[in-house]
């Protein structure tokens, strides 16, 4: 008996040190720093704090500004920290992935390449808001390429990700799919309203109120596709439990993104803390849409391989 008990424990203990598992660990920690330096991000815009640090990649020619350093400094020096800290992250991902490949899917190596590729050129964006003086067509790009970044690793993470479906999903990874496009593209109008400060000045001087309008009545394709995941996914019989509590998760989400966005609206961006958490539960939202979508696809497909396989 105890033998038994030591073999499943060994068993246990190597498959929690495998390759596969080793990465999984690290994307799921990348995608955490990634939303954390998304809100911080955020925070840098809405304190005016884009600029400063006057210089890149260094901030006033030091890699700790500590005579210069106040708040606004710390949240641009402390948004550069992360970015550094995720790019070493994505190299050491890149690098195991490779090392390892024989013994991991074909495509995580390339998936890895591709995530590195995407956090190179964020690094390049970033240092381009600094010396375009923050450029509305830029800073869009840089929360852009973030956002499609953070999809990245939650694609890797949920794809190395231990899933038994039930064959019941019928359309939901395609209403998933659309979710998760509608809300990323809302999210760019988003930045794109933020980048100009269309909001600001459409209230004080009757200018780019089209900007402002674009993305308010925007937000109906992506509420309708979510809110039809939450409903489907409720209509569906036999659902996986990890499906049907990332469709409520997202329901959950949408309200309170819409609830955030009223009251960011009303007070006219006058509370920094609602207008950046406005931003990182946008992200968040995206984010549960995506896991729900790559769940939902592998589910598609092994159902479609057993009918295959029986004819």
């Amino acid at each position: 008996m105890n033998e038994f008990v030591l073999q499943q424990q060994n068993e246990a203990a190597t498959q929690h040190n495998s390759p596969k598992e080793v990465i999984r660990r690290l994307v799921w920690k990348i995608c955490i720093a990634t939303l954390i330096l998304m809100a911080i991000g955020s925070a840098t815009r809405v304190m005016n704090a884009g600029l400063a640090c006057p210089d890149w990649p260094l901030c006033y020619g030091e890699l700790v500004p500590a005579k210069e350093m106040n708040l606004q400094v710390f949240l641009e020096w402390f948004h550069r920290m992360d970015a550094a800290l995720i790019g070493f992250s994505v190299i050491a991902l890149l690098g195991l992935s490779w090392w390892h490949r024989r013994v991991l899917p074909n495509w995580l190596p390339w998936a890895s390449a591709f995530a590195l590729f995407l956090i190179v050129f964020q690094g390049v964006l970033g240092g381009l808001t600094v010396t375009e003086l923050l450029r509305f067509d830029i800073v869009t790009a840089h929360l852009g390429t973030a956002l499609l970044f953070f999809t990245t690793l939650l694609v890797i993470g949920t794809a190395l990700s231990p899933y038994q479906g039930t064959g019941t999903v019928g359309k939901l990874p395609w209403v998933g799919l659309a979710a998760s496009i509608f809300v990323y593209l809302q999210s760019l109008l988003g930045a794109v309203l933020g980048s100009r400060w269309a909001l600001h000045q459409c209230f004080i001087g009757d200018q780019l109120c089209g900007v402002m309008y674009s993305h308010i009545f925007g937000l109906v394709p992506p509420s309708v596709a979510t809110l039809a995941v939450v409903l489907i996914s409720w209509r569906t019989p036999a659902l996986h439990p990890a499906l049907r509590k990332l469709a409520n998760l997202a329901g959950g989400l949408l309200i309170l993104q819409l609830v955030l966005g009223v009251a960011t609206f009303r007070l006219h961006l006058q509370v920094e803390p609602l207008t950046v958490s406005h931003q990182a539960i946008g992200a968040t939202l995206l984010g549960s849409l995506v896991v729900f979508t790559v769940l939902a696809v592998r589910d598609w497909f092994a159902n479609r391989e057993i009918k295959i396989a029986n004819g």
